[in-house]
């Protein structure tokens, strides 16, 4: 599967129940998208989400049925960090 890095916009700031995340979470799982982890912006209007998939449709898709954006989706390369860098 690749990475991929989805850039989310929301009209007001974010407020996710726990109820929102299990229903977010059975659409991933029937798209076969897999959520890592995400970050908001200081403004909770924004979130950047690093996510597992075949495909950046398999991505649309599951956000079209969950009812979230999905405004930007990058497919993800090479990984870089300071610690593999300074390795070298």
């Amino acid at each position: 599967m690749a990475l991929f890095m989805i850039e989310r916009n929301f009209a007001s700031t974010l407020n996710v129940s726990e109820v929102d995340f299990k229903a977010i979470a059975d659409i991933n799982k029937q798209t076969g998208v897999h959520w890592l982890h995400s970050f908001l912006s200081a403004d909770k209007r924004k979130t950047y989400c690093l996510y597992e998939a075949r495909s950046g449709d398999a991505i649309r898709e599951a956000a079209r049925r969950a009812g979230l954006p999905a405004d930007v989706i990058i497919e993800l390369g090479e990984e870089l960090r300071p610690e593999i860098l300074l390795a070298s």
